[in-house]
This record gives structure tokens, C-alpha cells and sequence, in this order.
């Protein structure tokens, strides 16, 4: 006959080893949700610097970046069209706060968000520069200026770093999750030669 107590020693010895795994399941899922960009980390901060560092420059004749992001006279006296305004909000919001907000808590969701933002961001920007192009020689501020081209070429490296980042923690993401199933088709093999 069978003591009681056996069977609550065999279920005892369970319980730790499932607290165990639900830590480790706990601890993979938070890992899971960031991002390790290692040396890229020092690039994207000298990239955001330097792409707010742009806005002091002129992006239209006399106006500077800044002027254009809250829309001065100055750069409503220099003609300044809304791919331009759409480009330094989008630059200011994903390529600045996103991309700083994604380094400092090392989010993942952040890094993807600052991606998408800065993508198309770049998009706009080249708008901007074509707007800028497009206008006749004797307007006030015709060519673009070079605060806008700083600007866009440094969202353009931006949006670079933030897929690779990205890229790079989906691969480790799903070496993770291969390596968890192998130790666990493992653990699955063994349990059924014990006796």
C-alpha cells in the first residue's frame, strides 16, 4: 500500500519547479520586449543631437527649423509648404522624443514606433526638399536650405539604425523561442524514458 504522504512529496517537489518555470517564463517575456543596440546606442544619440542641432539652421531662406516647426513669420514669409511643417513634426516627435524615449527604456514597441516614424519621416522630408526645388528663383527662399538637408539625411541614418536594431532583436527573438522548444521537446524526451 501507498502512503499518503508519497503522494504529497511527489507533488511538493512539482510545485517548486513550476514557480521556477513560470519565473523564467515571467523573466522571457520581459527580455522579450527590449532591445539591446549596443554600440548603435551611441550613433542614434549622436544622430538625434544632430538632427535637433539642424533645426537651429536655416531649412528656407532666414527661417530655421524651429521657426518652421511653430510656424513663424519667418517662415511664413519664406513660403514654407506643409511637407515641410509635416517633415520637422515628424522629425521633432519620432526621430527626437520616440528614438530618446526608446534608447533610455530600451523598449522594443519604442524602437519600432521610432522606426515606423523616422521611415516615413524621411519620406517627407524629401517632399520638403522637391517643395523647396519647385519654387521660382526670384521667391523668397527658393532652394532648400541647409538645416532641411542635414535634417533629412540624418533621419534617413536614423531610420537605418532603428531596422537594424529591430531586425536584430526579432533574430535573437526567435533564437530564444527555438532554443526554449528544443529544451522543452527535450525535457518532453526524457520524461518518457524515466521509469
Amino acid at each position: 500500500m501507498t502512503n499518503s504522504g508519497d503522494f504529497a512529496d511527489a507533488g511538493g517537489s512539482q510545485d517548486p519547479m513550476r514557480e521556477y518555470q513560470k519565473d523564467f517564463d515571467a523573466a522571457e517575456k520581459k527580455i522579450a520586449g527590449e532591445i539591446d543596440p549596443g554600440m548603435r546606442a551611441v550613433v542614434v544619440a549622436v544622430c538625434v543631437l544632430v538632427l535637433l542641432l539642424s533645426f537651429t539652421l536655416p531649412h528656407a531662406g532666414s527661417a530655421n527649423g524651429w521657426e518652421v516647426l511653430v510656424n513663424a513669420d519667418s517662415a511664413v514669409a519664406e513660403y514654407i509648404k506643409l511637407p515641410s511643417r509635416i517633415f520637422v513634426w515628424l522629425a521633432v516627435v519620432f526621430g527626437g522624443v520616440f528614438s530618446i524615449l526608446a534608447l533610455v527604456t530600451r523598449r522594443w514597441v519604442l524602437a519600432w514606433i521610432a522606426l515606423a516614424g523616422t521611415a516615413v519621416s524621411a519620406v517627407f522630408g524629401m517632399l520638403a526638399i522637391w517643395s523647396r526645388q519647385t519654387l521660382t528663383v526670384g521667391e523668397p527662399g527658393a532652394g532648400p536650405g541647409l538645416g532641411l538637408v542635414i535634417g533629412w539625411i540624418t533621419v534617413i541614418v536614423l531610420t537605418f539604425h532603428w531596422i537594424r536594431v529591430v531586425w536584430s532583436r526579432t533574430a535573437m527573438q526567435l533564437a530564444a523561442e527555438e532554443d526554449r522548444r528544443r529544451a522543452a521537446e527535450g525535457e518532453s524526451g526524457r520524461g518518457d524514458w524515466t521509469v
